[in-house]
């Protein structure tokens, strides 16, 4: 079984920040793309950041110039650093991953974890 561990989340004030982590383990043989969404109250999951394979970083436009996707292979994990945060910037944070394993290929999602920016 697959499982992606989610931690880092929590309450800050604005201005602050705040370094998500997703471990994943299980019986993996390769990762391929990894990234960030959240859902705030009442709203759609949103794709928040975005790393390839090979390093190629996406970024909604909401959090461009603030957020950092970051990935270690090595540790089967992803990374979401979180500066200048925004009362705007409260959800649950989601990681999803591409993932093989010896049954196949598909894409997992950690349980999410809560981030709360204060005014």
């Amino acid at each position: 079984q697959v499982q992606l561990v989610e931690s880092g989340g929590g309450l800050v004030q604005a201005g602050g920040n705040l370094r998500l982590s997703c471990a994943a383990s299980g019986s993996i043989v390769g990762i391929g793309a990894m990234g960030w969404y959240r859902q705030a109250p009442g709203g759609q999951r949103e794709l928040v950041a975005l790393i390839q394979g090979g390093g190629g970083t996406n970024y909604a436009d909401s959090v461009l110039g603030r957020y950092t996707i970051s990935r270690d292979n090595a540790k089967n994990t992803v990374y979401l650093q979180m500066n200048s945060l925004k009362p705007e910037d409260t959800a649950v944070y989601y990681c999803n991953m591409a993932l093989a394993t010896m049954s196949g290929r598909s894409y997992y999602w950690g349980q999410g974890i809560q981030v709360t920016v204060s005014s």
